[in-house]
């Protein structure tokens, strides 16, 4: 076990969760941008931390398996009706979060055990979907999440802007963040192999 890493996903967890990302709006909806960051915050900054600082945990699925898991959990809390049910339940907004964690957590670990090639491809598979629905959210010719002005961080947002700054949150960093992993663990393999 690694401490720091481990407290460090701890903290984040804890400031993600604790704070003020999570909260519905006055009228009830919650910020679609304040929702992606915070999402991004426990898959690409806890999960990696979090999986750095815990031991190996035996039997858990690899890599192809893990970035299955994540892309179909992410895309189904991403469906409108789901978004919707999360936003208004806070039992549902936990089960959202907490499966985030999990998938993350799982698909990190099955990368970093792994290395090599494997773990390379699952995290560059999971930059491209991240990309991919990041994309399809900000430039949406239509809001499907909600149609109230909603706020975030202190910006004051129509629904389209909302969604598209939330969508342009996961672009950023879902492309940085797994892209950045994946380069490493392809890095290390090249050298590896020298």
């Amino acid at each position: 076990m690694r401490p720091l890493p481990l407290l460090a996903g701890l903290l984040a967890l804890a400031l993600v969760w604790g704070g003020p990302l999570l909260g519905a709006a006055e009228g009830g909806r919650a910020s679609f941008a304040a929702h992606m960051i915070a999402h991004m915050a426990v898959v690409a900054v806890a999960a990696p931390l979090l999986a750095l600082g815990l031991p190996a945990v035996p039997r858990l699925p690899g890599p192809a398996a893990a970035t299955r898991v994540e892309a179909v959990l992410v895309g189904g809390w991403h469906a409108p009706a789901l978004r919707a049910a999360a936003d208004a339940a806070p039992l549902v907004l936990a089960a959202e979060q907490a499966s985030f964690l999990a998938a993350g957590f799982l698909l990190w670990h099955a990368c970093l055990a792994a290395g090599g090639l494997a773990g390379a491809v699952g995290l560059l598979f999971t930059a491209m979907h991240m990309t991919l629905l990041g994309a399809l959210l900000a430039l949406a010719p239509r809001p499907l999440y909600g149609d109230g002005v909603v706020t975030c961080l202190g910006l004051t947002l129509g629904p389209a802007a909302d969604q598209s700054l939330g969508g342009t949150v996961m672009l950023a960093v879902g492309a940085v963040v797994y892209l950045a992993g994946g380069l490493a663990l392809m890095a290390r393999t090249l050298e590896a192999g020298r």
